[in-house]
């Protein structure tokens, strides 16, 4: 009997969410994830010491700007040793204090890119992270015209979703689990059953009508709590997973039904947001308001942190 792992793979491209090689190793997922968090996490593994001081000792410039160029290098260098494992994309974040700034998003963005392709690594197995703000949306409307593909993460509302849609962004990743968290911190009950999570709710509501107004971003469901969460999901274009839910996943044969079927439904896209419609939309909705500042402050501070090492290793 295949394992529910197996049984995914067959209705939904399975994406891991860590930078832990040795974890992306044994699932062999088809691309893999990274956020500032989970690269703070990796630079601590010593599979990657060798890669913490080629950072610090390629870097250029001086004081803070030095400090930044490290933190860029690491993230590519961590990048391309999980591309050696994959054969899809790797995910890499601008950092989480620009999501407010355009221009300095998609000047952040062509920096990862260069050096990426001063590594011998293209567009093509790349994906640009960015927060889902209306700033975060407009840098990758841009970068996409460009040809460099872009994964908007942060993602909590309807408003975000539809923006990123319109902005014809290559792929968007919804939150799971951190919906749930606010929930049930807000006093909702816990879900009788996986299909009553507010957050498989708000990916499904999203995918639906993605599918109904033909439009081609791709759905990715993300920060998952529980295999449960997973499974209601399962059909879903893609799915990042963690190496702890990917194992679980592994451990059980038992059988995975498709959740999201796409009726066929068709009609007509929209008319598009503007900007005071978007940020009106979005600001209606408590929860995705809190937790995509929360968000963005938490990879901010998790930056920080990894430029706290690396301007400790530079002296």
């Amino acid at each position: 009997m295949p394992t529910q792992l197996e049984q995914l793979r067959a209705l939904s491209t399975v994406v891991a969410d860590t930078g832990d090689i040795e974890a992306i190793a044994r699932f062999k997922p088809m691309d893999a994830t990274t956020n500032p968090s989970l690269l703070l996490k990796a630079a601590s593994l010593p599979a990657y010491a060798a890669r913490l001081d080629e950072a610090v000792s390629g870097a250029g410039g001086s004081g803070e700007a030095r400090v930044a160029d490290a933190g860029d290098r690491l993230s590519v260098a961590i990048g391309g040793e999980i591309l050696k494992l994959i054969p899809g994309r790797v995910s890499t974040e601008v950092d989480a204090r620009l999501s407010f700034d355009t221009e300095a998003t998609i000047a952040k963005a062509h920096r990862l890119v260069e050096l990426y392709s001063q590594a011998g690594i293209g567009t093509d197995r790349l994906l640009i992270k960015i927060a889902s703000t209306w700033e975060g949306i407009r840098a990758a409307e841009r970068l996409e015209r460009e040809g460099i593909h872009c994964n908007l993460t942060l993602l909590f509302s309807f408003a975000q979703a539809v923006a990123c849609a319109e902005a014809g962004v290559f792929l968007i990743s919804p939150f799971v689990g951190r919906i749930l968290d606010w929930h049930l911190a807000n006093g909702m009950a816990k879900p009788a059953t996986p299909q009553d999570d507010p957050g498989v709710e708000s990916v499904t509501r999203i995918w639906n009508y993605y599918k109904r107004h033909g439009y081609d971003t791709v759905v990715m469901g993300a920060s998952f709590r529980n295999t449960g969460e997973v499974l209601a999901l399962a059909g879903c274009d893609r799915l990042t997973i963690s190496p702890d839910l990917l194992g679980a996943l592994e451990a059980s044969d038992a059988t995975v039904e498709r959740a999201l079927v796409d009726a066929g439904e068709r009609g007509d896209k929209p008319a598009a947001l503007d900007e005071a419609a978007f940020r009106w939309q979005h600001n209606e909705d408590a929860m995705a308001t809190e937790k995509l500042a929360q968000g963005i402050r938490n990879f901010a501070a998790d930056q920080r942190k990894l430029e706290a090492q690396l301007a400790a290793r530079i002296g």
